[in-house]
């Protein structure tokens, strides 16, 4: 039977860590290796660059006051089912009570933020992160 924690090794060297570099392509006439263009874009010119800082201004503005407004709803539902029976074991017709109604709010709330921040996203965001993309060279997150 197959040993889940032990699983067999694929190759001897993977087993002693000792994965051998393979080395730059050598120069022109015998000279020093030349070293291969870098292919990844240069992330922390892009991290500090206006137009990522003003995309992350852009994604926290909308992200955090909707976090703490949900939170705050979510802990107030908490707390007045923990504390407030009478409250929220007040019926609003026939069976269903004022908890239900806030239990079903909380998840009418979860899809419309959801659905607020989708439509943010595609407005306000996805254009900015296109733009960025676009500059880096990238194409749907792939180097072109």
């Amino acid at each position: 039977m197959y040993d889940v924690a032990r699983p067999a090794p694929g190759n001897a060297l993977e087993e002693t860590s000792r994965i051998p570099v393979l080395p730059a392509e050598p120069g022109p006439a015998g000279g020093p290796p030349r070293r291969s263009a870098p292919s990844d874009p240069d992330y922390t010119a892009i991290q500090a660059s206006p137009e990522f800082v003003s995309l992350r201004r852009r994604f926290r503005w909308f992200v955090f006051p909707l976090s703490f407004a949900f939170f705050a709803w979510y802990m107030t539902y908490v707390l007045l089912a923990a504390y407030a029976h009478d409250f929220m074991s007040r019926k609003v017709f026939g069976q269903v009570n004022v908890a239900i109604l806030l239990g079903l709010g909380q998840f009418v709330s979860t899809a419309l933020i959801t659905w607020l921040y989708l439509r943010y996203a595609r407005r306000r965001l996805d254009p900015r992160v296109a733009e960025l993309r676009a500059r880096a060279g990238l194409v749907d997150g792939k180097r072109r």
